[in-house]
């Protein structure tokens, strides 16, 4: 147990003392007066704690809990619980060492994690402190699955160097051969550095790095450039680019973040489009949002997926995504920028009818031009005025 338990626990045992003159203490003084008292000023203290803190006496009868242990469950007057947990309090009773366990507590569905710590007090009592840890089990979870996807994700594109490397060495008095292998190899290694690239901005977005110093940012420019970004793999389908909307819109936020954001969804858009259809960018002000839409007329994403296609390495189609180059990290990254920048990102979609992502920003209420909103079409393959 730590010193900030043992603490809790004998400022706990000094309340419990002068717990049991409280009710005609109050009764007597008024709230205000007996908030003026030690045993008063310990129980503020103890409702203060986000830690849960009870004492619990010789029966397993909570004499006292705070705020903290009462949203964890544990209120004065009942028993403690669960099963476990008494026999524990015994044991520490019996031993005077103090113990450490974690449980999941409340709706199997949603149970909350907690980490409970015992010591013991004089006269049979201990002092139980309740640690929620839900969150950290969460991330603990999260790390976990990340590690294995990030596992499984790079051992596909290594066992796939390594096959073709191995075939290329037998392929050197066969020129056709060699010429595709090397090919297959390159397209690989480009699709494992893509992979290591995302995985860096992801944990550089998620944290890892201080984020840069907020800029106004002009939309337009961010368009453009992620346009241009994606303007030959538009040109090899013969995708059109469309910008419609609102001008002269700016944000609050990293104009490089934000061109990374945009330039993912046009290229996600791109590539699950078919061929000779259109791609449009739309901006417009929502009273102080700023909304950057971009809608692709290809495959659509079914309402299942539309839950998780911003989770890591979650792909609606494993097949297509894998044939496109695609990483599983584009989406989760546009969401962390978007967070970022106290935005959002959502989507619109139904299967066969094409999908609009929306990108909503805070505006910085900075527009350079008020005029009508203005239409203009971008062929892919000309360079824009």
């Amino acid at each position: 147990m730590g010193l900030a338990a043992g603490a809790a626990g004998a400022a706990a045992g000094y309340a419990l003392n002068h717990r049991r003159a409280e009710p005609a203490a109050e009764t007597l003084l008024g709230a205000e007066a007996f908030a003026r008292t030690n045993a008063g000023a310990w129980a503020k203290v103890f409702d203060a704690l986000r830690t849960g803190v009870c004492v619990v006496d010789g029966y397993n009868e909570i004499a006292y809990a705070n705020n903290g242990a009462g949203a964890l469950g544990f209120k004065a007057g009942q028993s403690l619980h669960p099963d476990s947990l008494r026999g524990l309090a015994d044991h520490v009773r019996a031993t005077t060492a103090p113990r450490q366990v974690e449980l999941e507590l409340g709706d199997a569905d949603a149970p909350t994690a907690v980490r409970i710590d015992i010591a013991p007090l004089p006269e049979d009592h201990v002092a139980v402190e309740l640690t929620d840890i839900t969150e950290l089990h969460r991330v603990e979870r999260v790390r976990r699955d990340f590690v294995a996807n990030v596992g499984h994700e790079l051992k596909t594109p290594v066992g796939a160097l390594q096959l073709l490397s191995e075939a290329l060495a037998d392929a050197v008095d066969d020129p056709a051969a060699a010429a595709r292998f090397t090919t297959r190899i390159q397209h690989e290694s480009t699709r494992m550095a893509r992979l290591v690239t995302e995985l860096l901005e992801l944990s550089r977005l998620q944290g890892a790095e201080p984020l840069p110093a907020p800029t106004t940012v002009w939309i337009d420019r961010v368009i453009t450039e992620a346009i241009d970004r994606s303007r030959t793999a538009a040109g090899a389908k013969d995708i059109s680019l469309v910008r419609t909307g609102r001008r002269g819109l700016a944000v609050s936020g990293s104009e490089n973040q934000l061109a990374t954001a945009l330039g993912n969804l046009v290229g996600n858009a791109i590539a699950y489009s078919p061929e000779a259809t259109t791609v449009t960018v739309d901006t417009a002000l929502d009273g102080d949002t700023v909304r950057i839409s971009i809608a692709d007329e290809g495959i659509g994403i079914a309402a299942e997926d539309q839950r998780r296609i911003f989770e890591r390495f979650y792909r609606a189609d494993p097949a297509r995504s894998r044939a496109t180059g695609g990483t599983g990290l584009g989406l989760a990254i546009v969401k962390h920028i978007a967070g970022n920048h106290g935005g959002q990102v959502d989507v619109s979609s139904m299967p066969g009818k094409g999908a609009t992502f929306t990108l909503a920003l805070p505006s910085v209420a900075a527009q350079a031009d008020r005029t009508a909103p203005h239409t203009g079409e971008i062929d892919a393959k000309v360079t824009e005025d």
